[in-house]
Order: structure tokens, then sequence, then C-alpha cells
């Protein structure tokens, strides 16, 4: 049994989705990261970073207990440990793990910083034009960069794949960053395909009820670590 270190934001809907795709057992760790429980250091053995999400498989290499942080090193784990959604061929890896950088490196941490400086600046009493233009600028050009590769390919790397699995759930938020899809039909076709699939829908209402835009001063402090 797969233990599942998260909380309901769109790193951790990549692995819980991703363990519901591949439909392997899991216990579910909350890891409050409003409340710190990133720091606590029971958590910071699995997960050296302080990020969630991370995963501890007792049935890991060999037969021997693992434990993985980063979640795209956890979704190509869980695809060489089972076989699938990782591509079938050396071409087909190749076309998924370019992807899979993509979101980890693109979409990933531009959405990421485009949700920070369009909603939770402005909370903490920063309202700067320039991060918002900066960062929602940035994310709509990948947007179209993802709309593109979508014309000729019903999912991103040509076969459903972990791929999709991280990308979409940064790319479901899309209103909240401020984007259209007015201009990119591809992108509109592929949000619905992925998110009607009942795994996805499974791993993204996980515990979806804690998730929240608003946060408290202390644990924005927390959160974004202010007081360092």
């Amino acid at each position: 049994m797969i233990d599942l270190y998260y909380w309901p934001t769109p790193n951790g809907w990549k692995v819980s989705i991703a363990l519901e795709e591949f439909g392997l057992p899991y216990n579910v760790h909350l890891i409050n990261i409003g409340a710190g429980d990133q720091f606590k250091p029971e958590f910071l053995k699995i997960a050296p970073n302080n990020r969630m999400p991370a995963i501890t498989d007792p049935d890991g290499p060999d037969g021997a207990p693992i434990s993985i942080f980063e979640s795209g090193a956890i979704l190509q784990y869980l695809a060489r440990k089972t076989g699938r959604f990782g591509g079938t061929s050396e071409r087909e890896r190749i076309a998924v793990d370019q992807w899979l950088m993509w979101q980890m490196g693109g979409i990933g941490p531009m959405a990421g910083q485009t949700h920070h400086f369009l909603k939770y600046a402005p909370q903490m009493g920063h309202d700067i034009p320039y991060a918002k233009d900066r960062y929602r600028n940035e994310t709509a050009r990948l947007y179209g960069v993802l709309d593109r590769q979508l014309a000729g390919n019903e999912y991103v790397a040509g076969d459903y794949s972990i791929a999709d699995m991280a990308i979409w759930p940064w790319a479901s938020l899309w209103e909240g960053q401020e984007q259209t899809l007015d201009d990119k039909p591809n992108l509109a076709r592929w949000l619905d395909t992925v998110g009607n699939r009942p795994a996805v829908q499974r791993g993204h209402a996980l515990h979806l009820d804690l998730r929240t835009t608003k946060q408290s001063k202390s644990a924005q402090d927390t959160l974004f670590n202010t007081k360092n």
C-alpha cells in the first residue's frame, strides 16, 4: 500500500490522479501547507525540500521500501513500476518525458506565479502590475504552445500518459490565471476529454473541500516563508 503525502493543490492532484489511473491502492496523509506540516521533521525525512506531494512505497525496487519526492519523479517511478502511461518504445518515452519536463519547468512554475501575484500577493498588500502582466503573459504563451501541440494529437504526447496527468491540474485552473480558451480550441477539447476520465475526477476530488484561495495572515507567512 503506497502512502501519499498530499494537499489539494495542482501538484498534489498530479499524484492523486496518477494513483487512481494506475489503480494502485494508497493511504492519504494530509500535509496542511498552511499550517506548516511540510516543515515537520518526520515529513522532511521523506521530502527534504519541504514540498508535497511525496510518496513512500513499501514495495519499491528489489522489494525494498522507498520514499520519493518531486511530483515528476513520482510519476516517472509509477509509470516504470506499472509499465503503463509512460510510453512503450524509446521514442514514446522521450515524447512523454519532454512534455512532463515542460510542465515541471514551464507551465507549473509560471501558472503558479500567476496565481500568486493575481490572488495571494494582493491579499498580502502587494499589488504588482508588472508581475501580474509578466506571469499572465508567459502562461498565455505556454498555453499557446500546448494548443498547437494538441492540434495534431489527441493527448499531449500522443497516447494518454503521465504528461497529461501532470499538465491537466494546472491547465484546469485557466480561469483563475486570467486566461482564455476562445483562441485555443484544441486545449479546450483536451481539458474536457481528460477531465471526463473517472480516475481524473476521483483524484481531483480527493479532499477538495479543504482547498481555499483565501489565506489567513499566519497561513500566508507559513506558506510563503515571509518571515525568513
